[in-house]
């Protein structure tokens, strides 16, 4: 993992592309980069190996590790672990799944997942 962490609003990312304007470094839909090599950024569950393409993929995995899905937000996706105070919020559409939502999940279950370029 390679790029600049910067501090904005409240917020630190990773930021790939420190000269670019956005903290996406212009990244379109499916979550990924598409421009210079065509090269695109993908959440990936280690111990089966699997892509994850959808939410409902997702949502398996995370259940699965002791995350609870909440409902209380209709523009949002968000999971809760009862043991921590971690909260993963993710937007409605799938295709709006950056790379920095895909880091928060990385960050907030280690060992499980990871961001891969394909």
């Amino acid at each position: 993992m390679s790029g600049v962490w910067l501090f904005k609003n409240g917020v630190v990312r990773l930021v790939e592309n420190p000269g670019g304007d956005d903290f996406d470094g212009g990244r379109q839909g499916g979550g990924g980069r598409q421009g210079g090599g065509g090269r695109r950024k993908v959440l990936v569950y280690i111990p089966s190996n699997e892509v994850i393409n959808s939410y409902v993929d997702l949502e398996r995995k995370l259940v699965a590790l002791g995350w609870e899905r909440y409902y209380d937000d209709p523009d949002l996706i968000q999971f809760h672990k009862r043991s921590t105070v971690h909260l993963i919020s993710l937007p409605n559409d799938f295709n709006r799944f950056k790379s920095m939502h895909m880091y928060d999940i990385v960050v907030k279950n280690r060992n499980m997942f990871e961001v891969r370029e394909i």
